[in-house]
């Protein structure tokens, strides 16, 4: 049986060299779409029950909104050491070192209990002061606190479910690591409304339903990981802090975790203006347009945390040949979904402020606002594609780069100056201006740098 099994493992590893390309993309990223998508339902669904919620939905919605800064801010921590530890890993299995990738991937699990000790003790000592400066208002103050509160139990769960599924995707595993986060989201889309509806639990219910799916998605993948079905297994003796390693999860870790940790300071930033210049409702429609860019976003994320293994392993190996098919197919579809569903927002916009509401008035503002928010999404494909890429094969300096960009050099301040001339719009055209510049500037360095990056002696030097 074990020599079945470790039979097993070495073709999965060797078929990620092999395979036709398009086969194994598709193979490889099918099950990450699908992941995603799933994954994605968790805060989407629970924003559409709590949205109808009788009397108080539109406020409970924005309430819940107001959390989503926090609860980006906790999967950012999960981000960085999955996407920073994941691709290391990759490379090292290309180069057929597997006690490194194992290395690591202790290395991973020693931090995501750090993380979690930390943000817990952080957030519920300051719940409050940041609930409001992230936009609450006194009405919509007890709901956001209902759920944040109990949403941060389950810290634990969500750091090791979203920080560790990288390492089974990274093993060609795609379809084992979409198991992981269909059983958490089934049993959320289940329990959401029986305890908002049923037990009549409200907002609270909605954060307990997310808390029992995040802890059955944490066991699915912790128990994988410490099997002999893993080719790369969790054990004890690698549960520790290594410097050298750390380092380098952190060099590569710190672009996704710039990307989705200074969403909290974007939310921030947009739900003040908002609060100021246009009040709740305007704090609402964001949580609705954050939500739908969210939904249209997770298939091209999908697609690429599936490709990234293909290019990380490939790279490792030195088949710089397979490598440039990837990114090339990677790029390119990115570059066509985004556009396309980028466009259904703009034309459509008052269908998807329906899923979410039934408050005529919000409906109406989304209508208004939503086509000049999306439409910078028409040309983001480009960095979406291009910024995984560059984690792919090491590139940790030009992905911080990219992700400083977009958001800390251009977003925040365009959302703070803008308001000053055109009024609370002024943030809305916030978001398209950065998106623009920010994927054009991606496509100027990729074009620069990828002779340089596709080198033995660039590879070595990782």
């Amino acid at each position: 049986m074990y020599i079945y099994m470790a039979e097993e493992i070495k073709n999965a590893d060797e078929r990620m060299a092999t395979d036709g390309i398009w086969g194994l993309m598709f193979r490889m990223a099918l099950p990450s779409i699908i992941a995603q998508i799933i994954n994605i339902l968790y805060n989407i669904v629970d924003r559409m029950y709590i949205g109808h919620i009788p009397e108080a939905g539109s406020t409970a919605l924005t309430g819940v909104g107001v959390t989503f800064a926090i609860i980006t801010f906790v999967s950012a921590f999960s981000a960085f050491v999955g996407s920073g530890g994941a691709p290391l890993a990759a490379i090292s299995m290309g180069k057929k070192d597997r006690q490194n990738a194992e290395r690591i991937l202790g290395n991973g699990v020693c931090l995501l209990i750090i993380f979690t000790c930390i943000i817990m003790t952080f957030f519920y000592m300051c719940e409050k002061p940041f609930l409001y400066m992230f936009g609450a208002s006194d009405a919509t103050y007890p709901y956001a606190s209902e759920y944040i509160r109990i949403y941060l139990v389950g810290t634990i769960f969500v750091q090791l479910a979203l920080g560790l599924n990288p390492y089974i995707i990274c093993q060609g595993r795609a379809k084992t690591a979409m198991l992981s986060v269909l059983v958490g989201a089934v049993t959320n889309i289940i329990l959401d409304p029986i305890f908002i509806f049923v037990f009549d639990m409200g907002v609270r219910g909605a954060a307990l339903a997310t808390v029992i799916s995040q802890f059955l998605s944490a066991i699915w993948v912790v128990t994988f990981l410490a099997s002999g079905k893993s080719s790369i297994r969790i054990r004890p003796e690698n549960i520790r802090l290594r410097a050298d390693v750390t380092k380098q999860i952190f060099a590569l870790g710190l672009s996704p975790f710039i990307m989705s940790a200074t969403e909290c300071l974007i939310s921030l930033v947009l739900n003040r203006g908002l609060q100021k210049y246009g009040g709740d409702i305007y704090v609402g429609t964001l949580t609705i347009m954050q939500s739908v860019m969210m939904f249209i976003f997770a298939p091209v994320q999908g697609f690429t945390q599936g490709v990234q293994p293909i290019l990380s392993y490939n790279f490792g190996a030195g088949l710089f040949v397979r490598v440039k098919k990837a990114y090339r197919r990677l790029i390119g579809i990115s570059m066509l979904f985004t556009c396309v569903m980028t466009l259904t927002t703009m034309l459509f916009p008052t269908f998807y402020a329906s899923m979410f509401t039934e408050d005529v008035e919000v409906i109406s503002l989304v209508g208004e606002c939503m086509p000049v928010f999306m439409s910078g999404m028409l040309i983001f494909g480009i960095q979406s594609g291009v910024q995984p890429t560059f984690i792919s094969m090491g590139q940790a300096k030009l992905s911080i780069f990219i992700a400083v960009l977009r958001k800390l050099i251009l977003l925040i301040p365009l959302a703070i100056i803008l308001p000053h001339f055109f009024g609370v719009m002024g943030i809305y055209y916030a978001e398209p201006i950065s998106d623009v510049i920010s994927a054009s500037t991606a496509a100027a360095l990729f074009a620069l740098n990828i002779k340089k990056m596709m080198t033995k002696e660039y590879l070595q030097s990782l």
